[in-house]
């Protein structure tokens, strides 16, 4: 096979330790191999990436192993190395390799031929913002358990304060739930903390607050909101430095921003996964398929096989098909338009991820031409086909009975 490159590296990564192996061009045209074992530490981590540079390497390729192959990334980025994140799955069918060793060699020998794509990993800055947008989500979740379990609490003591107010973590509920967690008992006292709008509804939330609530249930409520102003506190915190290190990305959010059901904190968790720069992802195509939003392309004998989608980047898959959820709510608008005709036919759940797909398309055009989204309206899919649209419209009239007689108007 062709050589592509003289002289690169095979890293095998461990939680405990390193196997790279170097391969480079000797005096009589042959190959040299030399593998070396090293601790997960960095200081043994800077010790390899010496080693490399005495050796004059030029491309490291390793294995994306959990977490673990952070580290390992950072000090030779540090160094200047042209760095290569494989997909194991990738590499894993090829036989012949029984240990680490082996797999540090083959690696190498992969890459030396060229036979290796290498997977995104983000610049530096996306890294960092990647971290707290995940984070942001996690506690957002927690948040959202936390709510869950007082509303639980409450339903076990009778209290039934979320069948009259829309929100029990208003401003309204949460006073209630203070006098709750301090000792008040009687109904009307209760109710009668109610602010703006409920206090059209007291006669109701006396009723509501009504119940048997315990002193167990106030310990277990008064800790709930406790976590919850936690949580709340460090979610303002996290916002807060989001919105410094996102900064220089806020051209690009904004862009985003403009496409229905993609909100401000979403377009930032979108930008924290796939980054600015589009010119990593050739086409659309391309950053779907790694996204793992395209659609199964399992063609075999002429035959379609599971059009399931292949795995990607769960935290932006999860993320594009809330957005989704939320452009089908929106109106007279194209996305609710192929959301609600696709949910007829494949069901709602299969519509959210078509429509994440169209929404991660327009994000790719969006970032790659610098513009905002100019929407192709809601009867985008009539007038693309008006014939096929008024044949459906007779076939339904004569499903209910109805001979119909066109007479095209003058234009």
């Amino acid at each position: 096979m062709e050589l592509i490159v003289e002289r690169c590296a095979g890293v095998d990564i461990g939680k405990d330790e390193v196997v790279a192996c170097v391969r480079t061009p000797t005096a009589g045209g042959r190959r040299d191999k030399q593998t070396r074992t090293f601790r997960s530490f960095t200081s043994e981590l800077e010790a390899m990436a010496d080693w490399f540079g005495a050796e004059g390497v030029t491309e490291v390729v390793m294995e994306a192993t959990g977490s673990y192959w952070k580290p390992v990334w950072y000090v030779l980025e540090e160094r200047g190395f042209e760095l290569k994140l494989v997909n194991a799955r990738h590499v894993k069918i090829v036989p012949g390799r029984k240990t680490d060793v082996a797999d540090a060699e083959w690696l190498a020998e992969l890459l030396e031929h060229g036979l290796l794509a290498s997977s995104f990993v983000p610049p530096a800055p996306m890294r960092e913002l990647r971290d707290l947008t995940r984070y942001r989500k996690r506690l957002t979740q927690a948040h959202t358990a936390e709510c869950q379990r007082i509303h639980k609490t409450l339903e076990d003591a009778g209290i039934k304060l979320d069948s009259v107010a829309s929100d029990v973590l208003g401003v309204s509920g949460r006073a209630m739930l203070a006098a709750l967690v301090a000792g008040e008992r009687d109904p009307d006292v209760l109710a009668d903390l109610a602010k703006g709008r409920l206090r059209r509804k007291i006669p109701e939330l006396r009723e509501a607050l009504r119940g048997r609530f315990r002193d167990h249930h106030a310990l277990l409520i008064g800790m709930h909101l406790d976590h919850l102003g936690y949580l709340e506190a460090r979610l303002n915190e996290l916002d807060d430095h989001i919105d410094r290190v996102i900064a220089p990305f806020a051209e690009a959010r904004d862009h985003l921003v403009t496409i229905p059901g993609v909100a401000r904190r979403a377009a930032e968790t979108i930008i924290a996964e796939i980054g600015v720069d589009m010119s990593r992802f050739p086409t659309a195509a391309h950053l779907a398929s790694w996204a793992g939003m395209a659609p199964g392309n399992n063609i075999t004998g002429g035959k379609r096989h599971s059009g399931k989608t292949t795995r990607g980047d769960a935290w932006l898959a999860d993320v594009l098909t809330e957005c989704a959820w939320g452009a089908s709510r929106a109106r007279d608008t194209y996305l609710a338009a192929q959301f609600w005709r696709l949910a007829r036919r494949i069901g709602k759940k299969k519509a959210a991820v078509a429509v994440g797909h169209s929404i991660l398309v327009i994000s790719w055009h969006l970032l790659t031409n610098h513009c905002d989204y100019q929407d192709l309206g809601g009867d985008y899919f009539t007038r693309r086909n008006t014939d096929r649209h008024r044949d459906h419209l007779i076939a339904q009239l004569h499903n209910l009975g109805y001979r119909v007689t066109l007479d095209k108007l003058a234009a």
